[in-house]
């Protein structure tokens, strides 16, 4: 419990760093939430899920501080956010390996909708880094729906997994969106709370995860 009092007191400081507009502020405590639930999570039972889990955290810390750090590394924050979601994807895929049809439906309607909006602007060189990223992200979305209904796993932790996938993927289209369609101003708050409250449920996810 202490280690997520920590996560929503750095989410506060963050926020109130945003809306005052003291970017250094917000820039040391960006990476608070994640770095708790990384804390969190060593009460986790230990496996192959949670070293996967653990793994597309700390590439997602580094993410979230590459996309505010001064000057834009907008490629580079692009780049670990991209091993992140392999991560997850990794974590997922050892617990089921079905295929899961109508969730791969599911994850290339979300992705390919995504893609097409942020191509239609005009993305430039951007293009292919963006179609790589929108790939591992479906992938990363049909493992975390193809977890639900798994005979061997708890529904808690399969739900938990795939709506937290899901807000990832919400978080990511919606920076896609503010970058390159259109800005609108609450994108920072949007973006930034789907984003905590998908990485919690993906982290949670790692907590009594299966029926055995």
């Amino acid at each position: 419990m202490r280690w997520l009092l920590l996560g929503l007191a750095g989410a506060a400081v963050f926020l109130y760093g945003r809306i005052t507009g003291d970017a250094q502020l917000s820039l040391l405590t960006k990476g608070i939430p994640v770095i708790a639930l990384l804390l969190w999570l060593r009460q986790a039972p230990a496996g192959t899920y949670r070293r996967w889990i653990c793994i597309g955290l700390v590439f997602s810390l580094a993410g979230d501080i590459l996309l505010d750090w001064p000057g834009d590394l907008f490629v580079f924050g692009l780049g670990a956010f991209l091993i992140g979601h392999l991560a997850y994807l990794r974590a997922y895929v050892s617990d089921s390996r079905l295929p899961a049809l109508p969730a791969l439906l599911l994850a290339l309607i979300a992705g390919g909708a995504m893609f097409a909006i942020l191509a239609s602007s005009g993305l430039g060189e951007l293009l292919i880094p963006v179609a790589c990223y929108a790939t591992a992200i479906c992938l990363m979305l049909w493992r975390a729906l193809a977890r639900i209904g798994h005979p061997d796993l708890q529904p808690r932790s399969t739900w938990l997994a795939a709506v937290g996938a899901a807000l990832f993927v919400l978080s990511d289209s919606l920076i896609g969106i503010d970058r390159f369609v259109t800005s609108f101003d609450a994108a920072p708050y949007a973006i930034i709370l789907t984003y905590w409250l998908g990485q919690w449920g993906i982290a949670a996810s790692a907590f009594r995860r299966t029926k055995a």
